[in-house]
């Protein structure tokens, strides 16, 4: 039976290192920043969580907040980022908090759902890079965490039985095999 970090591991080989070395480590629950860290607060935490959950919002599935992607940011920025990047990365987070000060006199976390969308919009707009990154860790730690996996994803527990006709649901993602 293949373990988790192992199938993980493949996984990323598989994909062609798409994967960053930071987000594989990550991943595979290793520390490799043994050096200083940037102190994340209560208030990152929460700032952190509901950004997140503006990208992937709760639906008839969880969200990303309920699903903890913001929690495997912050273990990805502390354990596999040196402090530089970590510094880079949180300055984003709070450029996000300060668009949000500067339209609506309030913190990103304490105006409406509406609002945020629209900080969020002009942030992939104006910080592209930044917005890129964010979102690449907000869906990775969504789609590897247990909820986000098991409730988002079409899950099939590994080694599965094969299903050679199953039916087709709508909105169901299809694999064309192109000969």
């Amino acid at each position: 039976m293949m373990k988790r970090r192992e199938l993980i591991q493949r996984a990323s080989f598989l994909v062609g290192g798409t994967l960053s070395t930071q987000v594989t480590s990550a991943l595979l629950g290793e520390v490799t920043n043994t050096g200083a860290s940037v102190t994340v607060t209560k208030a990152m935490s929460q700032l952190l969580a509901e950004v997140a959950d503006v990208i992937i919002p709760q639906t008839d599935t969880v969200g990303a907040k309920e699903a903890g992607a913001h929690e495997f940011i912050i273990r990805l920025m502390r354990d596999c980022h040196t402090l530089e990047p970590q510094k880079k990365f949180y300055a984003g987070l709070e450029r996000i908090d300060q668009r949000s000060k500067a339209a609506y006199q309030k913190a990103f976390v304490a105006i409406s759902r509406p609002e945020q969308i629209e900080i969020i919009k002009t942030t992939a707009e104006q910080d592209r890079g930044y917005f890129k990154q964010f979102k690449n860790f907000t869906q990775i730690g969504y789609f590897t965490s247990e909820l986000g996996c098991t409730q988002n994803l079409r899950y099939m527990p590994i080694p599965g039985r094969f299903e050679g006709d199953v039916p087709y649901e709508k909105g169901q993602g299809i694999i064309m095999n192109s000969r």
